[in-house]
This record gives C-alpha cells, sequence and structure tokens, in this order.
C-alpha cells in the first residue's frame, strides 16, 4: 500500500514510518526538517515542505492509497496561531481534490465521540488542558473538526498519557463510558494501532479511544 505519512519526524511519526515499512509498505513522507528523519529505506522518500505548501501537500498525497497523520500541536504555552489546524484543512482539502479517501490521524479523550457515554474524562481532561495548554486544545480541536467535518473516511484515536517505554503489543481500544479503555500508552504501540487502521474497519468514521 503507498501510505503518505505527516508529522513523520515527530516522536510517534518516526515509528509509524518505521512500521510501515518494516510491514512493506511504500511511505511518503513531508517533513519540514529532512535532518529529523534519519531513516533510510529504497520504499521511503522523504520530501522537504511546510503544511502551509499546498503544491508540496499535493506532492506527497497524489497516488496516496491513505493517509496517516502524527501530527499535533506544541505543549509550550508561548505557542500562538493554528499552525496544525491550518495545515490539517490543507490536508483535507488535497485529499479530497486528489479523490485519496482514508485519513488515520491523533487527538485527545478531551474530545467527545458519538459512540461514547458521558465519563469524567471528558469533563476533567477539557479544563486541565484548557488550564495548562489553551492553545494545543484549540488546536486539537480544529484539527480534528477539519477531518471530522469532511466527506472522509477517517479513524481518529484519542490518547491520553504517550510514552517511551518499549511496545508490549496489548492495546485496548473503545469508547469512553463502553468499553475498559485506560490512559498511558507507549508511542510504539499507538503508531501500531494507526497502521493497523489501514486494514481494520472497525473505527471508520469514528474516535476511539486507546491504551495499553
Amino acid at each position: 500500500m503507498r501510505v503518505t505519512v505527516f508529522g513523520a519526524s515527530g516522536a510517534v511519526g518516526r515509528l509509524v514510518v518505521q512500521q510501515l515499512l518494516d510491514d512493506g509498505h511504500e511511505v511518503t513522507a513531508l517533513v519540514r526538517t529532512p535532518g529529523k528523519l534519519t531513516l533510510g529505506h529504497s520504499c521511503l522518500t522523504v520530501i522537504t515542505g511546510q503544511l502551509s505548501d499546498c503544491d508540496a501537500v499535493e506532492r506527497v498525497v497524489s497516488g496516496a492509497d491513505a493517509v496517516i497523520s502524527a501530527l499535533g500541536p506544541s505543549l509550550k504555552r508561548s505557542t500562538t496561531g493554528s499552525q496544525v489546524t491550518d495545515g490539517t484543512r490543507t490536508i483535507v482539502q488535497v485529499m479530497e481534490k486528489q479523490q485519496v479517501t482514508r485519513f488515520i490521524g491523533l487527538a485527545t479523550p478531551s474530545l467527545a465521540d458519538p459512540h461514547d457515554k458521558p465519563h469524567w474524562k471528558h469533563k476533567v481532561l477539557p479544563v486541565m488542558a484548557g488550564l495548562m495548554f489553551p492553545n494545543a486544545l484549540a488546536e486539537l480541536k480544529g484539527m480534528t473538526e477539519a477531518v471530522t467535518r469532511s466527506d472522509l473516511d477517517y479513524t481518529i484515536a484519542r490518547i491520553t498519557n504517550p510514552t517511551d517505554k518499549p511496545a508490549t503489543g496489548r492495546i485496548r481500544s473503545g469508547f469512553l463510558g463502553h468499553d475498559k479503555v485506560g490512559s498511558a500508552m507507549s508511542r510504539a504501540d499507538i503508531a501500531a494501532f494507526l497502521v493497523s487502521q489501514l486494514t481494520d474497519p472497525r473505527y471508520r468514521r469514528a474516535m476511539p479511544a486507546i491504551s495499553n
């Protein structure tokens, strides 16, 4: 499968790229700083560009079977603006233009899915995030709405506490109030879940919460 990856030089994104290559996929990645993506592989194409560059986004999306976005906002309180939201809107517009329908991305349980039942995370996490990371929360809302309000065939995995622990292979997924999903999850297992959604139809046009 030909897969385009955004956020490929980030902590989760690098693991997504490696997992895709290990599974035999062809990968095209858009990165702002190529030196941060140190992987080398005959099935990996790295294109330098910004999310704000529509032509660059078109180059990496063209011919893809699916897009995986490991993009996320900065957690620095000094960060302002809507770069990630605007970039995600560009990705969605280009995907619709190129007729690439499958989108897999990340968000947070601060944002509810219609399948959820009332849960403490819906009350506590938005308040905490709004106080500690107000711009990041606004960005997460914006980038998620850009996808969910589109006609794309999306799966957005909601994560709470990513860690750098080794992969466990134990992944819980589901909807708050229905399924036993915790908070902590290794980034390696997050990457594995995102890649698994290329062929798993369970969460089409849904936002499952995931954890170890």
